[in-house]
């Protein structure tokens, strides 16, 4: 599969009610909004429902009640909102995330516990949740202080990049670009963390630059996009030892290579954890890879061309559509996923959307 042509574009008519809201991050003033149809895969009704700067990346509680978010500066914000009728946003309180550039920020499975990731301060930070949804007292917060040294620029300091709970909830993953390293902390009787007795961190190779993580559905292997050396770590977790293993290491550029400049993004894994996707940066594309259940490895199987800068995309939670945001073009472009292949069929015309960098379901 290379660069597909797109379908049919289709008719841009009024949005069921039963459309489901999406929220959209980016580098603009505002959180966005829209409505996606998830029986034809109609995106629709762009519009500002948060005024928040440079709102990067979301997440939404289980029960889409809350919405939080981290709005990237010097210092860095948290940001949580109740989701009312039509997707709108209702502030509840801010809290600092006591670092540079937050970046990634991830509810713990059972609600109770944020953490967000400062790429600029190279620390991570954890707090309680209320239940009324707000952001409750820091619990937790761990600097790091490693570097690989590997990359001439970008591996000078530290720079946490990703937050990923395991699928139990016992063990944050925090992917450190500067470091090679995926942080491994484990969670407490009272909800506070520390360094993974069993295994504090897994490496990586020199120079690879780990920035954000993935469990496949059935919560067995790890998938660790890397964004320096324009790969994929495929890592297996031992849930009873709490440790991971890397098992190995492949290219998300065709074989051919490329001549450009690049660097990747986002990793997703399919509903069905048959297939997993990556984005490249530069080589504006998503590369598609197999999954084998048993063993966690990867088979390549082609690229397909998105709007410039996938900083993300995402995957609706019943696999049947892709969306990916094209930072640089102020647009997301919908794809049908093929339950068999994994291919993805562009669906024309893109949907505007300024800046974005984040699509949550």
């Amino acid at each position: 599969m290379r660069f597909l042509r797109f379908i049919p574009a289709l008719l841009l008519s009024a949005m069921p009610a039963a459309a489901h809201t999406l929220y959209l991050g980016n580098y603009a003033d505002a959180i966005h909004a829209a409505d996606f149809d998830g029986k034809v895969g109609l995106l629709g009704s762009d519009r500002a429902v948060a005024p928040l700067t440079r709102a990067s990346f979301l997440d939404r509680s289980a029960d889409g009640r809350f919405l939080y978010a981290v709005a990237e500066g010097k210092p860095g914000l948290i940001a949580s909102f109740a989701i009312g009728a039509g997707g709108a946003l209702t502030p509840l309180n801010t809290r600092s995330s006591e670092g540079v550039g937050p970046c990634d920020i991830a509810l713990s499975p059972d609600g109770r516990l944020v953490a967000v990731a400062n790429y600029g301060g190279g620390s991570v930070i954890i707090h309680r949740v209320a239940t009324d949804g707000s952001l409750d007292d820091k619990i937790s917060f761990f600097q790091h202080t490693h570097t690989a040294d590997a990359h001439p620029d970008r591996q000078k300091k530290p720079h946490a990049h990703g937050v990923t709970w395991s699928p139990e909830g016992r063990l944050l993953l925090v992917p450190d670009l500067g470091g090679d390293r995926v942080y491994i902390y484990a969670r407490n009787g009272d909800d506070s963390l520390a360094p993974n007795p069993a295994q504090p961190w897994l490496a990586l190779a020199p120079a690879a630059g780990p920035r954000h993580a993935q469990f496949s559905p059935d919560g067995r292997h790890l998938y660790v996009i890397n964004e320096l050396d324009n790969t994929v770590a495929v890592v297996a977790y031992n849930a009873a030892g709490a440790s991971l293993t890397l098992i190995e290491t492949v290219s998300t550029l065709p074989a051919e290579g490329f001549a450009g400049f690049t660097k990747t993004a986002e990793i997703a894994v399919r509903s069905d954890g048959r297939f997993v996707y990556a984005s490249n940066r530069g080589h504006d594309s998503l590369a598609l890879f197999a999954r084998d259940s048993a063993t966690g490895r990867l088979t390549p199987r082609g690229h397909v061309a998105v709007p410039a800068n996938p900083r993300h995309f995402a995957l609706s939670p019943d696999g049947r559509w892709l969306l990916s945001a094209g930072q640089d073009t102020d647009s997301l472009r919908v794809y049908s996923v093929n339950a068999e292949t994994g291919g993805l069929t562009p669906l024309s015309p893109d949907f505007s959307t300024p800046k974005p960098v984040c699509v949550n379901f």
